[in-house]
């Protein structure tokens, strides 16, 4: 309908006057229902596009760029952040549509980082979903958590029994110590991460604490 219109109108409006996105951009209108799937898509399309201007709800477009202790932080800004750079570029508001939403909206542009960055997305976003999941706890809290410590293991023994060097005589999986022991090594008492909280990370903090895990042989995919 003519609501439909404006906001792709106001869209396409952005595109062109941004002045950097002419081939390979999609200046695109969608159900608001579906951002967050939508998003997560296009980070990962390939090939890649060049950027998208896209229209948001206000709350869902300010989590797109959303900092570290901001109360919109979220596992979908630090995702983004990671594989896109985000810019601000217009608030609509509700008046500008008949009939007037319910909520005001802001047009975007996101453009992927090329080339990308050198991380397992499955892994990291693994990692990230997880410790959003309580994003004000501690790290620790998050991850001793029994379900969790059981995943954990699970995991490590799929990835060490991958690597021949990892396996005795009798075929058994080689562990110096357990998952409960890494997690207080690199998020317990006396370490670099005591106290911390996933919403008070940024990008090199996640970046960081997933290269711990790792090379101690924890794995969160």
């Amino acid at each position: 309908g003519s609501e439909a219109r404006g906001r792709y109108a106001t869209g396409s409006q952005a595109a062109s006057s941004s002045g950097r996105c002419h081939q390979d951009s999609l200046p695109l209108l969608c159900p608001y229902q579906i951002s967050s799937p939508l998003v997560f898509k296009l980070l990962s399309h390939r090939p890649m596009f060049r950027c998208a201007v896209m229209m948001f709800q206000e709350e869902f477009a300010l989590r797109l760029t959303a900092k570290p202790g901001e109360a919109l932080y979220c596992r979908l800004s630090v995702n983004t952040q990671l594989l896109a750079k985000v810019d601000q570029l217009m608030k609509v508001g509700r008046n500008n549509f008949r009939p007037p939403p319910k909520v005001e909206s802001r047009v975007v542009r996101i453009e992927l980082r090329n080339p990308p960055p050198p991380v397992n997305f499955t892994e990291w976003d693994g990692m990230v979903r997880l410790l959003f999941n309580r994003k004000n706890k501690t790290l620790r809290s998050v991850l001793m958590v029994k379900a969790t410590i059981k995943m954990l293991e699970d995991n490590r023994r799929t990835h060490a029994s991958l690597r021949s060097d990892n396996i005795d005589g009798d075929g058994n999986v080689d562990m110096d110590k357990d998952v409960v022991e890494i997690i207080e090594e690199v998020v317990g008492k006396k370490s670099k991460w005591e106290g911390k909280r996933a919403a008070k990370l940024d990008l090199d903090d996640f970046l960081s604490l997933l290269a711990e895990f790792n090379k101690r042989g924890i794995h969160f995919s």
